[in-house]
C-alpha cells in the first residue's frame, strides 16, 4: 500500500463522494476511481459501497480507515521529526491526557518552552487511560498524563506532586447538595454514573474497593463514562450522581455542585513515556524540562 493512496482513500471516506474527493485532491474522477479499485484488489476486499451520489464504507473499509489514519499520522509525525533536526529546536510534541486539574502544571512547562522555542508546537489528545496508552504504544503520542492506577511495566514515568480528590457531581436540588461531604450512606443504593476507576478491574488499586467495602458489589451503576463533560450532562438530566475528580467541571452559577467523598479518597498522577523511546529534539527538550520541574 502506498501512503499516497491511503490519503486518497481517507479523503473519499471524509467527503463521502468520489467526485468531491477528486476535486479536493485535484485529480480526475476516473484516476481516483482507478486508484481505489487497485487498492481493493491489493487488499482483496471491497472497501466502498458506491451509490449514485455518494459512497459509504463497508466494514472492511471502516477497518482500513482506522488503520490508515494511524499510518498517515505516524508518517507525518516521522517526517516532522526529521525536518526538525537542525540547530534550531522546532517540531511537534504529542501528548495524551486523562482529565485532571493537574494538567495546569504541565501547561506551565509547555508555556515556558513555547516562550523560549516558538517553533515548537504542542498537540493534545484527551481520552481515558485505554485511549491514551493505545496511542502511546503505537508511537502516535510522545507522552501520556494518566491518573493512577497505571501499569508502568512498559513505561518510564514522573509522578506529579499533586493528588486529585474524588467526589460526586450532583444537582443542586438533590439531597446531597445540602451536605458538605458525600458519605457511603449517601451513595448506597443511589443511581451512580461511574468512571473507569470504579470498574472491577481497577477498583482495588484506585481505592474504591476499600472505600465502598461490602457495598461495592451492590452499587446501582446506571451509566458509565470516560469523559466527565458527558457525565455532567447526564447528572443535569437527572440520571444520578457522577463519581469523578474535583475541579473538572465548573459548577459556579450552574445547576450542579461537587461534594468530596468522606472518608477522603485521592488518586496520584504520572507523566509516562515508552521505555527506550527515541525522542525528537523537541520532545527530548520537553522531557528535560519536565524532569527539572518535577523530579
Amino acid at each position: 500500500m502506498e501512503i499516497r493512496v491511503l490519503r486518497y482513500f481517507l479523503t473519499v471516506a471524509r467527503e463521502g463522494s468520489i467526485t468531491a474527493a477528486a476535486n479536493s485532491l485535484h485529480l480526475t474522477q476516473p484516476t481516483l476511481s482507478r486508484q481505489l479499485q487497485d487498492l481493493e484488489k491489493e487488499l482483496g476486499q471491497k472497501l466502498l459501497i458506491r451509490g449514485k451520489y455518494k459512497v459509504s464504507l463497508t466494514p472492511e473499509g471502516m477497518m482500513l480507515r482506522k488503520r490508515a489514519e494511524e499510518i498517515v499520522t505516524m508518517v507525518e509525525k516521522t517526517e516532522a521529526e526529521f525536518q526538525s533536526i537542525s540547530n534550531i529546536i522546532q517540531g511537534d510534541i504529542y501528548i495524551g491526557c486523562g482529565e485532571t486539574d493537574s494538567m495546569k502544571h504541565i501547561a506551565k512547562v509547555m508555556k515556558e518552552i513555547q516562550t523560549q522555542y516558538p517553533e515548537i508546537k504542542f498537540h493534545i489528545y484527551s481520552g481515558n487511560a485505554e485511549d491514551v496508552t493505545e496511542k502511546l504504544d503505537k508511537g502516535l503520542l510522545d507522552f501520556g498524563v494518566l491518573i493512577q492506577p497505571i501499569d508502568l511495566s512498559k513505561y518510564d514515568n514522573i509522578t506529579l506532586p499533586d493528588k486529585d480528590v474524588w467526589g460526586i457531581i450532583a444537582r443542586n436540588d438533590s439531597p446531597i447538595s445540602g451536605k458538605k461531604l458525600a458519605s457511603l450512606d449517601d451513595l448506597t443504593g443511589a443511581p451512580l454514573i461511574a468512571s473507569r476507576q470504579m470498574s472491577k478491574k481497577y477498583s482495588a488499586d484506585s481505592g474504591f474497593l476499600d472505600w465502598f467495602g461490602e457495598e461495592f458489589e451492590k452499587l446501582n451503576i446506571v451509566a458509565t463514562y470516560n469523559l466527565v463533560y458527558n457525565a455532567a450532562i447526564m447528572v443535569e438530566a437527572g440520571m444520578g450522581y457522577a463519581v469523578t475528580l474535583d475541579k473538572l467541571i465548573n459548577t459556579t452559577n450552574s445547576n450542579l455542585c461537587f461534594r468530596p467523598l468522606s472518608p477522603r479518597l485521592e488518586s496520584g498522577l504520572d507523566i509516562v513515556w515508552k521505555k527506550y523511546q527515541v525522542f525528537s529534539p523537541a520532545a527530548k527538550l520537553f522531557l528535560e524540562k519536565l524532569q527539572q520541574h518535577f523530579s
